[in-house]
């Protein structure tokens, strides 16, 4: 990617818009008070600053990948709002033991958000510019990514929806499904999802780097939910993990 003055063609007007429209949401989001459609636009805010500003800041326009990634985000991560939906009949969170809300520090969730982010914008400066990529048959794989990393994403929302009282609280180990091969399916899917956009932009290097940052985040949490997981389940979930030994990546970690 070369430099360019196109960049002055991008609607950044339009874009801090969303982005202001989608902070407020947020804050309403953390008092409770959100509706569906202010949920909505907080994702809408995120994903515009993921997949959309940062290709049109440096082609100046957009086609292609990020406009079918931008739905593809929104559509990922839907599914546990939908799986509310479904036990509930509504989009909100329910009350439940504060045990299973395993959090990393305020710092370390900061740097996991900004990592994202700037992984995102290095993804769209080393691509090519988007007329330069490929299209038909070439693009196989990066469809087969797509469904694969949905599919995941819903059979693992779905078992371990099916697996509890409620969406956050298991009352089981679950072992079905994407958990036969690793043992935070989810993360796996997330992290696949990321790579897999920057497969369709070209920018190899930038998922290297967006791995490295899921990985140093995810298997922080990931060990924090398996200690808690031993003391609820003891020897069940502790046989469990060493039957998959993979914690996020099959047949590597």
């Amino acid at each position: 990617m070369y430099f360019s003055w196109s960049w002055l063609f991008w609607p950044w007007f339009a874009a801090v818009l969303i982005a202001f429209y989608g902070l407020y949401c947020f804050r309403k989001h953390l008092n409770g008070e959100a509706n569906i459609f202010e949920q909505l636009a907080i994702v809408t805010s995120a994903f515009t600053w993921l997949t959309l500003a940062p290709p049109g800041f440096f082609n100046g326009y957009l086609e292609g990948w990020p406009f079918v990634f931008f739905f593809v985000y929104h559509y990922f991560f839907f599914f546990n709002v939908s799986v509310r939906k479904r036990l509930y009949g509504d989009y909100f969170a329910r009350p439940h033991d504060p045990k299973w809300d395993v959090n990393l520090p305020m710092m370390s969730r900061l740097l996991f958000s900004a990592g994202v982010v700037v992984s995102h914008w290095l993804a769209a400066f080393e691509g090519p510019e988007l007329h330069r990529i490929p299209g038909g048959w070439n693009n196989v794989g990066i469809w087969a990514l797509i469904l694969t990393t949905l599919l995941m994403q819903y059979n693992a929302t779905l078992y371990l929806a099916k697996y509890s009282e409620n969406v956050v609280v298991p009352t089981a180990v679950v072992q079905f499904g994407p958990y036969r091969w690793v043992r935070h399916p989810i993360y796996s899917s997330a992290m696949l999802l990321f790579v897999t956009y920057f497969v369709a932009l070209r920018a190899p290097l930038s998922s290297l780097f967006v791995v490295a940052v899921c990985l140093l985040y995810y298997s922080q949490k990931a060990k924090l939910e398996e200690a808690l997981m031993v003391e609820s389940f003891g020897e069940s979930y502790t046989q469990y993990a060493s039957k998959v030994k993979y914690k996020l990546i099959p047949f590597i970690y």
